[in-house]
């Protein structure tokens, strides 16, 4: 079981940014799908991004394509998201999930969770 660790939310004005990190001190992801979910208050987890460990291919929904972009480091072992010109509706805990298999948009297909960071977006 990967322990993961988010950190990097915060409150942000609309149109600003943020990056979001997520890493395991104990196990490489290396072998492993990463993605980034968010849930809002009163809704349902949402996906955000995704990306192949290895081959660094990504996936974005059309809310956030263009303005988020998820990323790695394999030598720091450490998922990131870039986050510009945020809006309101951005306001959510943000999750990061891993799974052993190609990368989805289903919540239900990801073994791993992080505890997720907040981040708030002023308007």
């Amino acid at each position: 079981q990967l322990q993961l660790v988010e950190s990097g939310g915060g409150l942000v004005q609309a149109g600003g940014s943020l990056r979001l990190s997520c890493t395991d001190s104990a196990h490489t992801l290396s072998p492993y799908s990463m993605a980034w979910f968010r849930q809002a208050p009163g809704k349902g987890r949402e996906f955000v991004a995704s990306i192949v460990w290895l081959d660094r291919q990504t996936q974005y929904p059309d809310s956030v394509r263009g303005r988020f972009t998820i990323s790695k480091d394999n030598a720091k072992n450490t998922l990131y998201l870039q986050m510009n010109s945020l809006e309101p509706e951005g306001t959510a805990v943000y999750f990061c999930a891993a799974r052993a298999g190609d990368t989805t948009d289903q919540t239900s297909a990801y073994e791993n969770w992080g505890q997720g960071t907040q981040v708030t977006v002023s308007s």
